[in-house]
Formats: structure tokens, sequence, C-alpha cells
């Protein structure tokens, strides 16, 4: 018989995954409206991979993350509030309204940082795991990432070094089939990207990555054999974007039968298809969660609307100079 997630944990991941979409939907909704300056990238459609690998990590354990990354904060611990506080440039955010949608970073959570440059926190995810080791510990570092970054120098140097100096580093690709506007398709050779970590030695795996239960299965034996010292790991996630790649993308290289197919295979539908088939929640249970996050959402949005800019004074603030911050 196929192993299945306890309850517990089944129901725990659906309330993330809700949490997810929703605070998604609530910051489409603020850009649209002109509330967030600059740009800002959405995860609708990735939740199973945010929930089912960031959400059974340790809270000492580390992650890196993307410009895609709101989710993989919320599954690492972080709360509603500094979340959309942070993305609308408050000073109550995490990074205190400086790092805005795209660089959202907590050390107390773990989080090392998001980052708009494609593929540039898996060197900061081998930093962080080669002082891990000479400390003696045994926390991992999860590198997230998409498929676009497979083909960047600083991946395959990344997964050079970790296998060299077998190095707690799970590697997790959310390919969700396009870098910006470029299907994957046309721009991987092979078309295998476990194959690419196999090159280095690195043991690997593909999975659903809109099956929430098959990716925590999946990145939890992956996480017992990055944390028993086996060396790194890596995982492909195939999911699918549903928004374009910044919210406002017209998404014309791409067909609307092609979206509408991936719509159809929601990550949250399915979780929620398998919690009433299981007879753990009826459909009123399911609406009623459902409600209850959006209330949740909707009271973090008006205390990041209601909370203060920073001021003049703290461009001056979380300084680094010689060594010692000012």
């Amino acid at each position: 018989m196929t192993e299945m997630l306890d309850n517990e944990t089944l129901l725990g991941n659906y309330r993330l995954m809700l949490k997810i979409r929703f605070h998604e939907e609530a910051i489409k909704k603020l850009y649209l409206e002109g509330r967030i300056w600059g740009t800002t990238h959405l995860c609708i459609g990735q939740e199973a991979a945010a929930a089912g690998v960031v959400a059974q990590l340790r809270r000492d354990d580390y992650i890196t993350s993307t410009h895609r990354g709101h989710g993989h904060m919320l599954a690492k611990g972080g709360n509603l509030k500094p979340m959309l506080a942070e993305i609308l440039g408050k000073a109550t955010g995490y990074c205190k309204g400086k790092g805005g949608s795209m660089h959202i970073a907590s050390m107390e959570l773990g989080n090392l940082g998001a980052n708009g440059i494609v593929s540039g926190g898996l060197p900061i995810a081998v930093g962080a795991a080669l002082s891990a080791k000479l400390r003696g510990t045994d926390q991992i570092v999860v590198a997230l990432f998409s498929d676009g970054a497979t083909s960047e120098g600083n991946t395959h140097e990344s997964m050079n070094l970790a296998a060299l100096w077998n190095l707690p580093v799970f590697f997790v690709c959310e390919n969700n089939r396009y870098a910006v506007s470029t299907c994957c398709a046309d721009s991987i050779a092979g078309g295998n990207l476990v194959k690419r970590a196999a090159g280095y030695g690195i043991a690997g795996a593909s999975v659903d990555g809109n099956d929430l239960e098959a990716v925590y299965l999946a990145a939890r034996a992956a996480i017992g054999h990055v944390r028993g010292g086996q060396g790194p790991y890596f995982l492909e996630c195939a999911t699918f974007r549903i928004e374009g790649h910044y919210v406002g993308d017209a998404m014309l290289y791409r067909s609307r039968t092609e979206t509408d197919e991936w719509r159809k295979r929601d990550p949250i539908l399915h979780v929620e298809h398998l919690l009433l088939d299981r007879g753990i929640l009826s459909r009123e249970d399911c609406e009623g969660m459902r409600a209850e996050i959006e209330e949740e959402v909707r009271g973090a949005v008006q205390y990041a609307e209601s909370s203060p800019e920073p001021g003049p004074a703290a461009i001056y603030e979380d300084l680094f100079t010689d060594g010692a911050a000012s």
C-alpha cells in the first residue's frame, strides 16, 4: 500500500497552502491597486513545494529563496502581518520595509534571504552548509530555485562544491516550466534536471510538484539523507506557475489551454480531495477553513496598510562597515 500522510500533517499543510494562496491573491490585488512599489512575483500554483519541503524543516535549519519566495517564507514559519508589511515597504516588516517582495529574509527563522538574481541563493546555501559542517551541527540548508537557474554557472559551481565537500545541502528545483517567457523544453538540453545533479555524483529524484503528499514524502527521505551525512540531494518538483512571471505579465508566450489544463491540477484542490475522500473534513469544514484564513489575511493587510513607513533616518540603520553593524 502506498504510504499516506497522517491526518494532522495533511490538515496542517492544507491550512498552510491556503494561507500562501490567499496571501498571494491579496498581494496581486494590492499591486494592481498601485499599493506596491517595484514588481512582485507570485507562487500561485506552486504551494505544494513550499509546504511539502520547507514546512517540515527544523527551526534552526536554513533556506535560501528566490524572487518568487513568499510561500517559502510562510512555510518556514513566517507571520502574515510582517510579511505583508514588508511587501508594502513598512517599518513593521521583516526587513523594516527595506527588502520588499524580492528580498525578504529573517535570520531568526533561518531564511537567509529571497534573491532577485536567478541562482543567487545557491552559493549562499553552500556557504551556510559549510558553516554547519565546520561547527559540527546536524543543520541542513535547503536551496530553492527554479528550472531557469539550472543553466546558470552558479548552480553548477554550487552543486560541484557541495558534492566535493559532502555538504548538507538539499537542492530543491521548483520546475514551473518557464524561465520568464522561455519554456524549459526550449532551453534545457537533455530535458532531465535530475541527471544534471547526477553528473556531480549527487543523489536525486523527480516528483509531481502539485501532489503535496508525494512532495512531502520525497522531501522527508531527502532530508534524512542530507542530515544523516550522506551528502547533498537534488529534488525536482514538477509544477506550474498559474500567474505570469510577474504581476501584469501578458503571458503571450503560452496558451490559455495550457494554463487551464494546469488549473485542473491545482495543488490545493488535490489536497482538498484527499481530505474529503478520506473523511477527514467535510465540504463545510473546507469552506469554513477557507473563510477563516481569508479573514486572517484581510486582517494582516489592514495591519500592513496602517503600519508606518520607515523614517528618513532608517537609511543609516542596519549598515555594516569595517565588520561592525552601525
